[in-house]
Formats: C-alpha cells, sequence, structure tokens
C-alpha cells in the first residue's frame, strides 16, 4: 500500500572527484543557506518516516539530523551504498536520493511515494537519456526500492557488479515515462545532478534567476 511507511535514504558519500570540492558543502542559496546536503535531507526528512544518510565520514556530520550510517562495502559507489541503507532502514520501502540534485521538486517525491506499490524499484527515465548514470536512461539514484531488493543487490556486490541497474533483471521494477511525471517537473531539473565545475555553474546561474 502506498501509505506504508517509506524510509529516506540520501546516498553522500562520493569522492566529488570530477567536481574538484566537496559538494556535499556547496551553499547554492547563499552563505546563511543550506549546504546541498542539509537541503536534500530537509526535503526528504519532510515526506519520510525517517531518514538514512549513507557516508563514510559520519565524523565529520556531529550535527547532522539524521541516522548516519556507514557504507558495508567501501569503493562499491552508489549500489553499496544502496545496499547500506536498505539493510537498517526500519520500513519495508526507502526512497533513495542522491545528494547531489539541487532541483529536487517535492511534488514530484510525493507523487511517487503516492505511487501503489506493486513493484519492487520504482525509478524514472529521463528527459535525456544520454546524461544518466547508466545506459538505460533511467535514473537509480532518485528512486524507490523494496527490501525485497537486498538478496540481488548482495549477489550483485558479492560479484563485483557497481552498476546500479545491474540487479534489476531479478526485481519488479515499474519505469515512470518522462510524460507520467512532466506535470510535476514541468521544466525538467528534478533529475539535474552536480558532477562537474560547468554543472555547478549552471545551477548557480539558474538559482540566482529565480
Amino acid at each position: 500500500m502506498a501509505n506504508e511507511p517509506v524510509s529516506a535514504i540520501i546516498l553522500a558519500g562520493g569522492a566529488s572527484r570530477r567536481m574538484g570540492v566537496d559538494k556535499r558543502r556547496l551553499r547554492l542559496w547563499g552563505e546563511r543557506g543550506p549546504t546541498l546536503l542539509e537541503r536534500t535531507l530537509a526535503m526528504a526528512s519532510e515526506l519520510c518516516d525517517e531518514t538514512l544518510v549513507v557516508l563514510n565520514d559520519p565524523e565529520l556530520w556531529p550535527a547532522l539530523p539524521a541516522r548516519l550510517v556507514g557504507d558495508a562495502y567501501p569503493g562499491a559507489g552508489p549500489l553499496g551504498g544502496i545496499y547500506s541503507g536498505l539493510r537498517v532502514c526500519a520500513s519495508p520501502f526507502a526512497l533513495v536520493l542522491a545528494c547531489d540534485m539541487p532541483f529536487l521538486s517535492r511534488a514530484l517525491l510525493a507523487a511517487m511515494l503516492a505511487f501503489p506499490r506493486d513493484h519492487d524499484v520504482l525509478a524514472l527515465r529521463t528527459r535525456a537519456p544520454g546524461a544518466t548514470r547508466n545506459g538505460l536512461g533511467i535514473e537509480p539514484l532518485h528512486a524507490i526500492y523494496s527490501r525485497v531488493c537486498l538478496p540481488a543487490i548482495h549477489e550483485a556486490l558479492e560479484a563485483g557488479e557497481r552498476q546500479i541497474t545491474a540487479f534489476f533483471p531479478r526485481v519488479r521494477v515499474r519505469v515512470l515515462e518522462r510524460a507520467d511525471y512532466a506535470a510535476y517537473d514541468p521544466e525538467g531539473l528534478a533529475l539535474f545532478s552536480l558532477n562537474t565545475p560547468e554543472q555547478l555553474e549552471q545551477a548557480r546561474r539558474r538559482i540566482e534567476a529565480i
């Protein structure tokens, strides 16, 4: 049922190699505004019953108002982060978000959370498939996962697999096409992620124009 408790898992363990700075601490909304991680956490906390943050340096975030979770598979990337959060979350489903999306849509997230739970993974097809984290045009770090996925993810990790979507054939996946959710994200910005200095500059210009 869509009204079942849902946890939020925020993945914040990236090394930010392409960005050159710790993007979790970027303050895109002014020096007195929240960091990117804090803003993501605040939105997720409004919508979910508990919030977990998976990261490798919890000692650097003592004031973060969330349950901090260490990575069970260090170096395994986001797939390891998803597994680390799912294995300890209190709810049967979890909203998984990367911490590098500055234009998250509360309306879109709420719509996803209200969607019938007839799936093990609920993910979105992006408007620009070539820009996604995989070759399927699916954004796996703005998605809902069931704890039913844990055995399949564990098997993939043990086999050395790091592609998030590698375990998808073993579970029930529902993909919402762009037309299914465009009303909640009319400008197509919700899935925009920060990985490079160029993308950071794009985000800053966009925020300044609002």
